[in-house]
C-alpha cells in the first residue's frame, strides 16, 4: 500500500506537472493528483486479473492439447486442478474485486498472447509440476502457487513488464507498492469463507492520507513564491539554472511541512525528502538539500514559525 513517502512522491509529481503547464489550474492538478493515486489501485486490480487470466488459460491449453493430431493420454486427460484454486475462487466472488473490474473496464483482449506466454512458462516450471502432484492441498498451498505465478512468472517476464510500463507511466516508481499490495492480499486471503477475505487498500488510512496530500499540494502552491524566496536567499552563490527543479520542489515541500503540518515531526520531514532525493534526483542532491534545509530550519525556529503538536513534537 502507499505509505507517506509514496504519497509525497505523488504530490511531487503533481507539483512538477503544475509548474510545467499553463495556465496553472490548481483544482485540475489536484484532481490529477488524486487520479494518480487511484491509478496505483487500478494497477493492482490489473495485476490480480492477469494472475487470474494466466490460470484460466489452463482451459485453453487443455483444449489445444486435446485437438493435437496425435494427442497423448496426458493430452486427453490434463490435470486442471489449478482452475479450482481456492485463492482464485475467493477472488471471483469478492464484491470489491468484481466492482473494480467493472470500474476500470479490465480486459486483456488487447494483449491476447500474454496469458499464453505466461502460462507456458508456468506449465514448464518444476514448481507447477510439483503443485499438480499434490493431493493434500490447502488454502496455503493454493496461495503458494499463486505467489509463484506472481513473483517468478509475471514479474520475471519482460513481456509483462513492457505491458505494464506502456499502460502505467508510473510503473517504475509504483512497482514496489504494487508488490506490497499483492503481498497484503495474500495475507488477507487467509479464510476458507470467501466473505472474510479482503483486498488490499490503497493506503493505511485513506481519509487521513487524502487530506494530507491535498493539503500538502495546496499549501506548496499557495506559498510557492514565499518559499522560493527562502531558498533563493540561502543559495545566492548558486546560479538558479544550476539548481535542479526537482530539488527546489522537494525543498518547498519540506518547508511546507515545517510550517504548516503541526503533527509531522521535523526529523521525519527531513528524512523523507532526503530519501526521495536519493531515489529521484541527482547524486549530489541529497547533501545539497540537507544543507539548505538546515539553514532554513534554523531561521524558521528563530522566527518561532515551527510550531509542532501531538506527534509532531517527537524528535
Amino acid at each position: 500500500m502507499l505509505n507517506r513517502r509514496h504519497l509525497r512522491v505523488k504530490v511531487l509529481q503533481a507539483l512538477y506537472a503544475y509548474h510545467q503547464t499553463e495556465p496553472k489550474d490548481v483544482s485540475q492538478h489536484e484532481k490529477l493528483l488524486l487520479q494518480n493515486v487511484d491509478r496505483v489501485y487500478e494497477m493492482y486490480i490489473w495485476m490480480l486479473s492477469l494472475i487470474d487470466e494466466v490460470i484460466q488459460y489452463a482451459s485453453n491449453d487443455a483444449a489445444e492439447r486435446a485437438n493435437k493430431h496425435l494427442p497423448t493420454s496426458e493430452d486427453l486427460n490434463p490435470n486442471l486442478k489449478i482452475l479450482e484454486n481456492r485463492f482464485i475462487a475467493s477472488l471471483h466472488v469478492n464484491k470489491d474485486y468484481i466492482a473494480a473490474l467493472k470500474k476500470y473496464k479490465i480486459s486483456w483482449d488487447f494483449e491476447p498472447e500474454l496469458a499464453k506466454t505466461l502460462f507456458t512458462t508456468l506449465k514448464n516450471s518444476d514448481d507447477y509440476k510439483a503443485y499438480l502432484q499434490k493431493t493434500d492441498d490447502t488454502l496455503q498451498t493454493d496461495k503458494d502457487i499463486i505467489k509463484f505465478i506472481f513473483k517468478k512468472v509475471i514479474l520475471k517476464s519482460s513481456v509483462a513488464e513492457q505491458v505494464f510500463e506502456d499502460k502505467f507511466i508510473s510503473w517504475p516508481v509504483d512497482k514496489d507498492v504494487l508488490q506490497a499490495m499483492i503481498a497484503k492480499t495474500f495475507k488477507n486471503f487467509s479464510f476458507d469463507n470467501p466473505q472474510q477475505n479482503k483486498l488490499a487498500e490503497v493506503s493505511g488510512n485513506w481519509t487521513e492520507d487524502r487530506e494530507f496530500i491535498v493539503d500538502l499540494f495546496r499549501q506548496a502552491v499557495r506559498y510557492n513564491a514565499e518559499y522560493q524566496d527562502m531558498i533563493a536567499q540561502k543559495t545566492q552563490n548558486w546560479e538558479p539554472e544550476r539548481i535542479a527543479m526537482m530539488d527546489t520542489l522537494l525543498m518547498k515541500m519540506a518547508i511546507t511541512e515545517f510550517i504548516n503540518f503541526a503533527s509531522v515531526p521535523v526529523k521525519v520531514t527531513i528524512n523523507e525528502y532526503l530519501e526521495i532525493a536519493k531515489e529521484l534526483s541527482t547524486p549530489k542532491s541529497n547533501s545539497f538539500i540537507n544543507g539548505i534545509l538546515d539553514k532554513i530550519l534554523f531561521e524558521l525556529k528563530e522566527q518561532n514559525r515551527i510550531r509542532k503538536s501531538g506527534r509532531g513534537l517527537i524528535e
